[in-house]
């Protein structure tokens, strides 16, 4: 009996060691340290994977896993950086007494995690302090979970944070001060709570955000002054109960939704100075008053929703429009006059409506005129002592020179003037020399896995593309049907990875196909990031991506050839009105101002419109399309699947270097799209092709002795077919940003923001010379007048 009871305690450790053994053996499959190895092994048995992440779990070399869209796992350096879970109904729900302490404790045990994302999981209870211990984590993303409870505090130890995304939750309590304590926060979301309370105005310390959205939350009262957060690009606070008074805004903002919330009183004229806003929708509130003359005309608007307020006054039919205006929606106001000419059903691919007014037009159901008379009596406006409580002299003051107001009014806005003399000098203290320079830190390590998450991002630059149809994957037969299976008849042109296609769809649709030949096997799970990116390529001046199909070896399924579709831009190219052809074909000068324009606003796009931005995309002129309206359509990226020279594999690894490497990469990056741009602009200006870098350096060369030189020496150099059309003042300040671009210093390169202004300010100056003498000489009057508006727009 007791040899039997010795063979079986010689057993036991025999087994212990052949467990050893064996977890020993695995683990030197692959180059993780042990403390890593181990976490992941717990971190999989606590979130319970499902049955389709067996062949995952059987793996033990984490970091040459195939990614797949419910779970992604990086690693550089032999470290694990980037851990990202999305459940989407796949992972079963936890048990109620189950905590997530043991899960962000064993996160913890991976040190140098730079990005988590923890996606639709059914995460419960309070988020745990211990997501503090995780210094190294530069993006979070937790949202579509039930978290509940306040914010840890520990979140402020986070110093390199740069996005929090904690959407569709039920966080509580107030927005707390201590989030300004994160220098690096770029991004704030937090979308769809229960957070309630004031927004606090530390929040506005924070340097680099681009992106605050806390909208479906409680939150209430007036909010910070957001004038002096410069890179600002998307503010989003719908749904809540902030109130009454409109926000102080940069002047930099792409996005504003104010909409389901109670502000009142008027819209102030200086909505106007954000010259970049691309959506505003201000629905659902308390606004009286008539609104800004200029709001349908701004510059880059292309989504404009006032509906559901108070607004009165009359509108007129000359009333202009912004002709990329996509979508406006100002029913169930109290308007009246008639509906603008440029509103017009038929007016471009547009989408008007507004029913509930008073205008003339019944296309739309109206109330009698005198519901709105009766309403504009009992509103009540913004009184003028609560006004004087915002710096705003410099607009009011451009603002009555641009309306050429004289007499009584010049001498209110005298008052008006000396009234603000502390706040103008205070506004003149903080303003920098770079004024119009945007500060540009793209944050390293972005994937676009986490990006699709965060999908406020991309959406805040869909739209102005009704006339695109959506999105979508294609099968191979619709395709072969379009282009009359691939007929050599139908090729547009030829690269090293593949054929460009000319088809027609089903729908009468004409499309460009792009065939690109894959370089090694993948499966089609391989290729899901990058076409993620390429279908956020919708936008105006961009040659916009409609879908993509694969084509699959039969034996193991993986891609062979990938097809990219896109829209057909029929009408050539740049170069062809520029310097090809005889003078009747030729751009005006206006014309090639405004396509240049055309082409920066693309470029501001690749950078800034998606994230992490398209950046050194070595354009050309013969790259810039026109459209059936000869607008101008960027048709080259710099995108994995569209590189022709480039191993597809290389995208999203990670990158090496510290941060400020990669700020001065994005630098560097922008400034060679904006070289690329000084050489389409430069052709522009003389007509002459640039071929070869000679010709770049002469032509850059008479260009900067010409400037120096009088007005016939600058005229002598241009195009002669525009020549005696564009002012003076029009084309030395063009001349100027075109030297300015072909910089060799750095230093002395303009951003892609400051480009769009001088150009806008070229325009101006242009336009108001033709208008008022019809003659190419311009007085410095009107240049003044046509600075004033360009500092409106700034």
């Amino acid at each position: 009996m007791a040899e039997v009871v010795n063979k079986k305690k010689k057993k036991k450790p025999l087994k212990l060691l052949l467990f050893l053994f064996f977890v020993m053996v695995e683990y030197s499959e692959q180059m993780l340290p042990l403390s890593q190895f181990q976490a992941i092994q717990r971190i999989k048995q606590e979130l319970s994977f499902p049955v389709e992440l067996s062949s995952w779990s059987e793996n033990s070399d984490f970091c040459n896993t195939e990614p797949l869209p419910i779970l992604t796992l990086v690693c550089y350096e032999d470290n694990i950086t980037q851990l990202h879970v999305a459940g989407n109904g796949v992972f079963p729900q936890f048990p109620q007494d189950i905590s997530t302490s043991s899960l962000f404790s064993n996160l913890a045990s991976l040190p140098n995690l730079k990005v988590l994302s923890l996606v639709s999981l059914g995460l419960r209870g309070p988020l745990p302090p211990s997501i503090g211990l995780l210094s190294s984590l530069e993006i979070v993303n937790i949202s579509s979970n039930s978290f509940n409870g306040s914010l840890p505090v520990e979140i402020s130890s986070l110093k390199s944070l740069q996005t929090l995304v904690l959407d569709n939750n039920r966080f509580s309590g107030q927005v707390l001060d201590w989030l300004a304590s994160l220098p690096a926060l770029t991004v704030l979301s937090l979308k769809n709570n229960s957070f309630a309370g004031l927004l606090p105005s530390s929040l506005t310390s924070l340097e680099l955000l681009r992106n605050l959205v806390v909208s479906g939350n409680n939150l209430s009262g007036d909010l910070p002054n957001f004038h002096n957060l410069s890179n600002l690009q998307v503010l989003d606070l719908e749904g809540n109960s902030f109130g009454p008074n409109f926000p102080s805004l940069p002047t930099k903002l792409v996005a504003l939704m104010l909409g389901k919330n109670k502000f009142g009183f008027g819209v102030p004229d200086e909505v106007e100075s954000c010259y970049l806003l691309t959506k505003m929708d201000i629905s659902h509130n308390e606004f009286v008053g008539p609104l800004p003359p200029s709001l349908l005309s701004m510059p880059s608007i292309d989504y404009l929703d006032i509906s559901g307020n108070k607004f009165t006054g009359k509108l007129f039919k000359n009333m202009s429009c912004n002709p990329q205006l996509s979508y406006v929606d100002f029913s169930s106001n109290r308007f009246t006059g008639e509906l603008p000419d440029c509103l017009q059903p038929g007016t471009g691919h547009r989408t008007v409506s507004y029913s509930g007014n008073c205008l003339s037009s019944m296309e739309q159901w109206q109330h009698h005129e005198s519901f709105c008379h009766n309403e504009a009596l009992a509103v009540r406006i913004m009184p003028t002592e609560h006004k004087e409580k915002r710096p705003y002299a410099k607009v009011v003051l451009a603002s009555s020179m641009v309306g050429g107001l004289i007499g009584g009014t010049a001498i209110l806005g005298l008052a008006f003037l000396v009234v603000k003399k502390k706040f103008a000098k205070q506004q003149q203290i903080n303003r920098t020399p770079n004024a119009r320079l945007i500060l540009e830190k793209v944050p390293p390590a972005i994937t676009l896995k986490l990006l699709n998450d965060a999908r406020y991002i991309s959406e805040t630059r869909k739209f102005g593309l009704l006339g695109i149809p959506p999105y979508r994957t294609f099968v191979l037969d619709e395709l072969r049907e379009a282009t009359n299976n691939f007929d050599v008849a139908n090729i547009l042109g030829e690269g090293s990875c593949g054929q460009i296609y000319k088809g027609m769809l089903t729908d009468g649709t004409v499309v460009a196909i792009r065939s690109l030949k894959t370089r090694k096997k993948h499966s089609i799970q391989h290729y899901t990031h990058q076409l993620e990116l390429v279908s956020k390529i919708r936008h105006c001046h961009l040659v916009s991506a409609i879908g993509h199909c694969f084509e699959c070896y039969q034996d193991d399924s993986s891609v062979s050839r990938i097809f990219l579709v896109f829209e057909f831009v029929p009408n050539g190219t740049l170069r062809e009105v520029i310097s090809e052809g005889n003078a009747g074909q030729k751009f005006s000068w206006s014309q090639r101002m405004t396509a240049m324009l055309g082409i920066a606003r693309g470029i501001q796009f690749l950078h800034t419109g998606i994230v992490p931005g398209v950046f050194s995309n070595h354009l050309k002129i013969t790259d810039i399309l026109l459209d059936h309206d000869f607008h101008v359509k960027i048709s080259k990226y710099n995108l994995p699947l569209l590189a022709e020279n480039k191993n597809m594999d290389a995208f999203g690894a990670s990158s090496s270097g510290g941060k400020e490497n990669a700020a001065q990469r994005s630098a560097f990056k922008e400034k060679d799209d904006v070289y690329g741009f000084g050489v389409i602009l430069l052709e522009t200006i003389v007509g002459r092709k640039m071929m070869t870098a000679n010709d770049i350096d002469v032509s850059k060369d008479i260009l900067s002795v010409s400037l120096t030189a009088d007005e016939l020496a600058r005229r002598n150099i241009v195009d002669p077919t525009v020549c005696k059309e564009c002012s003076d003042h029009s084309l030395k300040t063009v001349m100027e940003l075109c030297l300015r671009c072909l910089s060799n210093e750095q230093s002395d390169s303009p951003s892609v923001e400051d480009v769009i202004w001088n150009l806008q300010f070229a325009a101006q100056v242009q336009e108001s010379c033709r208008r008022d003498s019809h003659s190419a000489q311009c007085s410095p009057g009107h240049v003044a007048l046509a600075r004033s508006a360009s500092d409106l727009l700034q």
